[in-house]
């Protein structure tokens, strides 16, 4: 197939993004759910929010928020263990779906993809109504909303697919798109993490016209590898394609606190709801991770990292949270306070779901 950017064309992406799926689908195969602030996850202590109805939502409670914060934020909060197995099989039936209409599908997880719908299966010459064509069949064969974002490129249509939400879309023209952009508060950027939103607002750079008035030698400088994207970004281009076969050497999170630490305890604690936002993506896509990587950042912006790699691939979340503590306690007393601690899966590899979840690693 011809790149239509080879011939000056812009392509026609789709961004397909589920809304509030884990709650969703809870609320609809229980219908006395329906209208309750619900989060799937767990109450415990150490819990962690993986998702969020809307009516949760209106009080505060978000994904990745610790349990204890969002029972407080919302008294009447209910609590559903997470159904992987049920994700999974209504995202199937998503991305068959969206197969009908094009073979160039990069799903980022079970409630997100790209699609090029460019040259589409269909014949249609219309983008938006290839978008609210498949929203509207998720929705007769799921019973489940989907918001969309159409545009010329993908990080254009991701931020698209969030001005409309819930079961709305928008498009974001090339005309509209620099504009668009320059106006944008670059901690709504997709691929600006809290930590870079902070780093960039220290430098004056709050919103993409601040961004769009940087060198790209200074963007690269500053911030590596990733300054030729935020270069492009800031003009509203990215040349990335829809990759189908696109296979992820690792996920990672990350955190920066409001302030720094200087004890394990609260460390340990600020790790946890990491663990859990990465642990639940390697359960919902059924991978597993040999190698574990603590990232630590102190006061003064230095940073060190410690990794571990085990045999056979972590087998429970218990694993990767002793192997995170044993990465994490012989940095204690640290040299200076920490303001960033981050946790990244690597040699990543499909595995077979845990039997017996309860068992901890011997180390």
């Amino acid at each position: 197939m011809t790149s239509d950017q080879d011939q000056g064309r812009p392509r026609k992406i789709v961004h397909i993004d589920m809304d509030a799926f884990y709650a969703s689908v809870e609320q609809r195969d229980n219908p006395e759910l329906r209208g309750l602030p619900v989060a799937v996850g767990s109450p415990a202590a150490r819990g962690v929010v993986a998702a969020a109805s809307y009516e949760a939502r209106e009080f505060g409670v978000h994904s990745a928020m610790p349990s204890v914060t969002a029972r407080r934020k919302c008294p009447d909060l209910v609590f559903v263990p997470p159904r992987f197995d049920v994700y999974k099989t209504v995202s199937l039936q998503i991305r068959t779906i969206f197969a009908e209409y094009t073979p160039l599908i990069e799903p980022l997880s079970l409630d997100e993809a790209y699609l090029d719908v460019t040259e589409n299966l269909k014949g249609m010459e219309i983008a938006t109504e290839i978008a609210a064509e498949i929203r509207a069949r998720i929705k007769a064969t799921t019973g489940l909303n989907a918001s969309a974002g159409i545009s010329y490129n993908k990080f254009l249509a991701k931020m698209a697919s969030d001005l409309n939400k819930p079961n709305g879309q928008a498009v974001i023209t090339p005309k509209n798109g620099p504009g668009f952009v320059e106006q944008l508060p670059v901690k709504k950027f997709h691929g600006v993490g809290p930590a870079t939103a902070e780093r960039m607002h220290r430098l004056g750079i709050e919103t993409g016209a601040d961004l769009k008035d940087q060198t790209l030698e200074f963007l690269i400088q500053l911030f590596g590898k990733s300054g030729p994207y935020f270069y492009g970004i800031a003009r509203g281009i990215d040349n990335r394609e829809v990759r189908p076969d696109r296979v992820r050497k690792s996920v990672g999170a990350e955190d920066t606190f409001a302030e720094d630490i200087h004890s394990f305890e609260p460390a340990r604690e600020g790790l946890q709801p990491l663990i859990e936002k990465i642990w639940r993506y390697c359960e919902a896509n059924d991978i597993g991770a040999k190698t574990v990587t603590l990232k630590v950042k102190f006061a003064d912006f230095s940073q060190i990292t410690r990794s571990r790699t085990f045999p056979e691939a972590l087998p429970a979340i218990t694993g990767l949270e002793d192997a995170v503590s044993l990465l994490l306690a012989p940095i204690f007393p640290p040299r200076q306070g920490i303001r960033l601690l981050g946790v990244t899966l690597s040699s990543l590899e499909g595995r077979t779901p845990v039997v017996e979840p309860q068992l901890r690693l011997v180390f």
